[in-house]
């Protein structure tokens, strides 16, 4: 099967949607996965499509939201990303969040099982020589390959810094300073309502903590590393307080729409802990990525009233990414351009998060399959959430000023102007579901059947 199959360099979300997608159209494939020959700074299991930051998939409203969009988008496409994610969803209010160890489980169980997939657990050091091959190998790609990728294209990759949030055990926060509640009470797939922890500040507290904060030791950079910039939607928590006193206010900490039942009253800021498995034994703190040093991690987030004596699961931590200038590099199905026989999916091609990193696997395994059967394949709309993301990286942002994007209605091409607010996205949302159905016939996708398979959870 090796000689004929299409190759896949890397076994996160990008790398298991292009797999399943190619295996579930008549294509063998191979699976190249690196852990645990060799580890990452981020990983901890050997299981596929593993979620190394938060455990969430953020908003499921596919009627107002580009996220949400994407989502139903992917899931009319049989994605086994949004498969093993509805599958093990845990409560998040409007948010889709998963119990992080079933959810890699799942799709690691449904790769391994399909009669078409091969995993080999190897890494590779240059660039592959297969017939067709995707690198989805996700911005931990392993240096000897990196250095092969610019050696190839004669461009630096570029690279930002990405933080991972801590996350407590959930018997360990003081539920008398504490409560439940979802912003807005929004309830959301799974959720009642009350699917967030709460932690209330007072001007005092909260003033305390942002000292405390700047002023705790953070982790050094290394020389090489002191030149590359974050990304600018996922900021370590202390960046971000720096930035000015009440920035976290308006930010992660912001206290609209919850009410304090101690107090009765809106807090002054206020910390918010998601379900982050499906027992809720453990809580993520939201927008908490960090740089600190460990045992500063303790010491600050425990003066925030509630996580005094909390016990955590995981503390924060630091790593870097790295991302190729596919506008520059890339075509628009995917292909190297001085390489076409390699595509690349993922957050390498510079989309930044889970549900946008497996939708660009998505497309690299559909674009892959069809040229493997020699088959027409066209992209998909722009105006659907797939087609402007993926219009994005490879044609539409400026080469020079490139950085990592998630999916937004500003990518999509503009609608009647005088429209705004909620009425201007549902304009968006209702385009793209109506533009999206032509699309899908004419590749041959029964998105019918693949919505009933995920309402019957089977």
């Amino acid at each position: 099967m090796t000689n004929k199959a299409v190759h896949v360099i890397g076994g996160g979300l990008a790398g298991s949607e292009a797999a399943w997608q190619l295996a579930n159209a008549g294509v063998a494939v191979v699976v190249h996965e690196m852990r645990p020959k060799r580890g990452t700074d981020a990983h901890q299991t050997e299981d596929l499509a593993e979620l190394v930051c938060s455990n969430s998939f953020r908003s499921d409203d596919s009627e107002y939201n580009a996220v949400g969009l994407l989502h139903d988008e992917m899931r009319r496409c049989g994605s086994i990303i949004m498969r093993a994610a509805d599958a093990n969803q845990v409560p998040a209010g409007g948010a889709l969040a998963v119990d992080r160890h079933g959810f890699s489980a799942a799709v690691t169980k449904a790769l391994v099982s399909h009669p078409l997939i091969t995993i080999e657990r190897d890494e590779l050091i240059g660039l592959p020589v297969y017939e067709q091959t995707i690198i989805a190998t996700g911005p931990l790609t392993s240096p000897p390959l990196a250095e092969a990728i610019r050696a190839l294209t004669g461009q630096e990759a570029l690279a930002f810094f990405d933080a991972i949030a801590p996350i407590v055990h959930r018997d360990s926060i003081d539920m008398s300073k504490a409560w439940m509640q979802s912003r807005y009470d929004k309830i959301g797939p799974g959720g009642t309502g009350s699917d967030y922890i709460n932690c209330a500040m007072d001007k005092e507290q909260y003033e305390n903590f942002i000292r405390e904060l700047i002023a705790a030791p953070k982790t050094e950079f290394k020389e090489w590393e002191k030149s590359t910039p974050y990304f600018e939607g996922c900021l370590p928590i202390e960046v971000m307080a720096e930035r000015g006193l009440d920035t976290l206010r308006y930010g992660p900490m912001k206290p609209v729409g919850l009410t304090d039942p101690h107090l009765q009253r809106r807090a002054h800021a206020v910390v918010q802990l998601r379900q982050d498995n499906a027992l809720g034994t453990l809580y993520n703190m939201v927008g908490f990525q960090t740089k600190l040093k460990y045992g500063e991690q303790a010491r600050v987030f425990r003066l925030i009233p509630g996580l005094e004596n909390a016990e955590f699961a995981r503390l924060g931590g630091l790593h870097r990414n790295t991302f190729i200038n596919s506008p520059l590099l890339l075509d628009e199905q995917l292909r190297l351009k001085l390489k076409p026989s390699i595509r690349f999916a993922g957050q390498i091609t510079g989309v930044e998060g889970y549900i946008e990193s497996a939708a660009i696997g998505l497309l690299a395994g559909l674009f892959a399959g069809a040229e493997h059967k020699r088959e027409e394949q066209t992209p998909p709309p722009r105006s659907t959430a797939l087609g402007a993301l993926l219009a994005h990286i490879t044609s539409n942002a400026n080469a020079e000023t490139f950085q990592p994007m998630n999916v937004n209605f500003g990518l999509f091409p503009l609608i009647e102007q005088g429209r705004g607010g909620r009425e201007r996205k549902k304009l968006y949302t209702h385009r793209a579901k109506q533009d999206l159905d032509p699309w899908l016939h004419k590749i041959g996708i029964n998105a019918s059947a693949h919505t009933q398979v995920f309402k019957t959870g089977t």
